[in-house]
């Protein structure tokens, strides 16, 4: 079985001709160097299978310097840690996802799950608990319940632990909201793969939270966030891929992988008018702030 800390080759097409035919070609580097602040490492696309060393590797040649690998369940989760004491260029994030909260609590493991989470988000190098939150599209009826108990669960711990709290929201914007003012905000909050429009950038800028934008901004149906990237404060804008996942246009249905974040963060500076230098600092200051150092 394969096992992505353990090294293998991975070039990218474009580079020296030898690269795996499923993935993109490498965009041009970014002038200034940002990070992917949502990654799985450990998730495969289909038959293509890479190491952490060379996901990152591919990404630093473009001026992507490292990422945040984010765990959905135990067992991402743990490799999660596994990975960030392996390779500095990475932090971790850690939870239970909310479509997998529900099969937790089935079985009778959520509490226990929830409980290793914590344990988990106490490495030093861990530095979000997430991704949590709500999800109405794959998610409905009694299941829903769990989410909701899970995801309050996760801003306890992160709040607890003063960590940086990754939402996934999907068709949920005005519920995973009043859940926050609910339960009280942790103090640095980053919607992940911002999937809102206009009125939850309003609402993410009056709070403070971080929106970051994926290669899902590219997509041609996603006006709703071209339109909240043009109101969003700089200081609340972040960047990631949700690798391998979202790969942004004109590769929309390849692989995705970390490397692929300046064709998302060009769009970004095309969108906004953006010098795009300028864009790259501000998002790595954004990132540095959200995350804390990756030194």
């Amino acid at each position: 079985m394969f096992n992505p800390l353990t090294p293998v080759p991975f070039r990218v097409p474009g580079s020296d001709g030898t690269g795996r035919s499923g993935y993109p070609p490498a965009p041009e580097p970014l002038p200034v160097p940002v990070m992917d602040n949502h990654a799985h490492l450990d998730f495969p696309d289909a038959e293509l299978t890479v190491s952490v060393k060379a996901a990152l590797d591919a990404a630093e040649a473009v001026g992507v310097q490292g990422a945040v690998q984010v765990g959905c369940d135990l067992e991402s989760s743990r490799f999660t840690v596994e990975a960030v004491e392996l390779d500095s260029r990475l932090l971790g994030a850690v939870a239970i996802h909310p479509n997998d909260a529900p099969d937790y609590a089935r079985r009778g493991e959520l509490e226990d799950a929830l409980a290793e989470i914590e344990a988990l988000a106490a490495h030093p190098r861990i530095r979000a608990i997430g991704e949590t939150g709500l999800d109405f599209f794959r998610t409905e009826g009694n299941g829903l319940a769990h989410q909701r108990y899970s995801f309050r669960r996760h801003i306890d711990i992160a709040k607890r632990l003063r960590l940086t709290l990754q939402i996934h929201d999907r068709d949920a914007h005005d519920d995973v909201v009043q859940v926050l003012r609910e339960e009280g905000a942790p103090e640095r909050v980053v919607f992940h793969c911002f999937s809102g429009g206009e009125e939850l950038a309003r609402i993410c800028n009056t709070e403070g939270w971080y929106m970051s934008f994926a290669g899902t901004l590219t997509f041609k149906n996603a006006s709703n966030l071209r339109e909240a990237l043009a109101i969003a404060e700089p200081g609340r804008i972040l960047v990631e891929t949700d690798a391998p996942f979202l790969t942004p246009h004109p590769h929309r249905g390849r692989p995705n992988a970390s490397y692929m974040v300046p064709y998302t963060v060009r769009a970004m500076a095309e969108l906004t008018g953006w010098e795009l230098s300028g864009l790259c600092a501000q998002i790595a200051g954004n990132t540095g702030e959200a995350y804390g150092s990756w030194d």
